[in-house]
């Protein structure tokens, strides 16, 4: 275990020549060696320590939950599971309440996050195992380019081993956790890999022996939640951007489809006594476990006193599964959306997003903005000061996380999804379409009337299908990898294994 532990070593300390001022410098490079927040050192030094802090650029964080549902949160009207830390986060900042993922399952939502790009657009529109090309520009890359330094953990799924996909490859100097999305189903592996200019280590496998031959030493979560408080800390100095992609609440579906019960975690408190089925109890015990680890991380950043130079984006990656033995009707996890994972309507691919910043975010917000994955890179980079790149689809959201007039507004939003054939989604303004398959009528639905979905008014508004129509005509780019194709071309059609999610 020890192994795994992330170090500090003076490559952590800007280089004297990229500082204005060597006096500052030399006070970082104590700061970051004196020890504890108590030894005379960083006493003597705190004046110069808040003078760096007062002129940092902010520091990003986006944590990502996997296949948490619109509604599995307290602060998104959930009444069974526990997620106090969530719900504060909530409290002190802004919850918006319509955010829509990349997609509605794990890769290509993943590429429209990273890239900027909805899935009309990105490398990558489905879960095969389909890596990040080098020419493809991700956030970590612009925010690296602006001074920032990288770190990502978790899940990654947008390239294997020897890829160009690779976290390292795609601006994140330092990487923690799984490459494979299949890998990422099992909680307790019994290798996980690390890439670290550090170290000059790239795709390094780490062997967990307290996890060998069936055994449940170490948890990932656990040592994701570690190996991001352990960054903070090493970084808390110079502005830094850090992806946390849990995979909390996926289930291990290979588990699942042994025993029933795919949903791995160490214990299911605190809801033992419950009068639940089994894998009810143990994703509620993930999403609160979930939640305490969001809350430590935010106690750390208020304890090193970097919580208000901080904004944190918490969100997930798609809509709640069906899977491991559990139903998602049970928690209500959709929130009364209509779909769950593999849809395009709103309980695929609208999901909770909760903005955290004190000082900043007025606190107990309530936005209802319209918030896509593509919108995370063009917002980070305004924040940094870093000009992103022309070829994106989202817009910059930092007048509404300022509590400012959001003049600039998606015309459109667009969604392809490939497994059994092509489905699409559009929404513009209150409108939401959606195509079951290549040649079918679209549907249509007033989100401000009928958020459900649940009266297709496509016969009553031709006006609306027609303005629609004309927009798919040039929404997507075309892709060998991912043609329009029906659900019998789907069947027919062979391919490399998935990378399933």
């Amino acid at each position: 275990m020890d192994a795994l532990r992330p170090k500090a070593t003076i490559y952590d300390v800007m280089p004297l020549k990229k500082m204005q001022n060597p006096s500052l410098c030399a006070a970082l490079v104590l700061l970051v060696f004196a020890g504890s927040a108590n030894s005379a050192e960083q006493r003597r030094f705190e004046p110069l320590y808040e003078k760096v802090r007062a002129e940092q650029k902010p520091n990003i964080i986006f944590i990502l939950a996997d296949d948490l549902g619109y509604g599995d949160l307290g602060c998104y009207g959930q009444k069974k599971i526990k997620t106090p830390n969530l719900d504060r986060m909530a409290a002190e900042g802004m919850r918006f309440t319509q955010c829509y993922a990349g997609s509605t399952v794990c890769a290509p939502s993943r590429s429209a996050l990273l890239t900027g790009q909805h899935t009309g657009h990105t490398r990558i529109r489905g879960n095969q195992a389909y890596p990040l090309r080098l020419e493809d520009i991700t956030v970590a890359e612009v925010l690296k380019g602006a001074g920032y330094k990288t770190g990502a953990f978790g899940k990654w799924a947008m390239g294997l081993k020897g890829t160009t996909g690779t976290p390292s490859r795609q601006g994140f100097e330092e990487w923690f956790g799984y490459l494979s999305q299949t890998h990422a189903h099992n909680y307790y592996p019994t290798q996980l890999f690390r890439s670290s200019v550090l170290y000059n280590q790239e795709d390094e496998i780490l062997p967990i022996a307290a996890n060998l031959d069936g055994q449940k030493g170490v948890y990932s979560h656990d040592r994701f939640s570690f190996a991001a408080s352990n960054y903070v800390r090493i970084n808390k100095y110079f502005p830094f951007f850090m992806y946390v992609a849990y995979t909390i609440p996926h289930a291990h579906n290979a588990l699942g489809k042994k025993t029933g019960n795919g949903m791995e975690v160490p214990n299911d408190k605190p809801y033992s006594g419950e009068d639940w089925s089994q894998p009810e109890k143990n994703k509620a015990a993930m999403i609160t476990r979930l939640d305490a680890s969001v809350g430590a991380l935010m106690n750390y950043l208020k304890a090193l006193r970097i919580e208000t130079n901080t904004l944190v984006l918490f969100s997930s990656d798609n809509g709640p599964h069906q899977e491991g033995g559990v139903d998602p009707k049970f928690f209500n996890s959709s929130g009364g959306l209509r779909g769950i994972k593999r849809d395009l309507y709103e309980g695929g691919i609208r999901v909770p997003m909760i903005a955290w910043w004190p000082g900043i975010i007025k606190p107990g917000s309530v936005s209802d903005q319209v918030f896509t994955f593509w919108d995370v890179l063009p917002t980070a980079a305004e924040i940094a000061g870093a000009k992103p790149p022309e070829n994106i689809d989202g817009i910059s959201l930092v007048p509404t996380l300022l509590g400012k007039k959001q003049t600039n507004q998606h015309e459109f939003l667009y969604w392809e999804f490939h497994e059994k054939g092509t489905k699409q989604a559009v929404r513009t303004g209150d409108w939401k379409s959606v195509r079951l398959a290549p040649g079918e009528p679209l549907e249509l639905y007033n989100l401000k009337t009928d958020v459900s979905e649940s009266v297709n008014v496509a016969e009553k508004h031709p006006e609306v299908i027609a303005k629609i129509e004309n927009y798919l005509k040039t929404a997507r780019t075309d892709s060998e990898r991912w043609p329009i194709k029906s659900p019998a071309e789907a069947v027919k059609e062979k391919h490399e294994p998935a990378d399933v999610n």
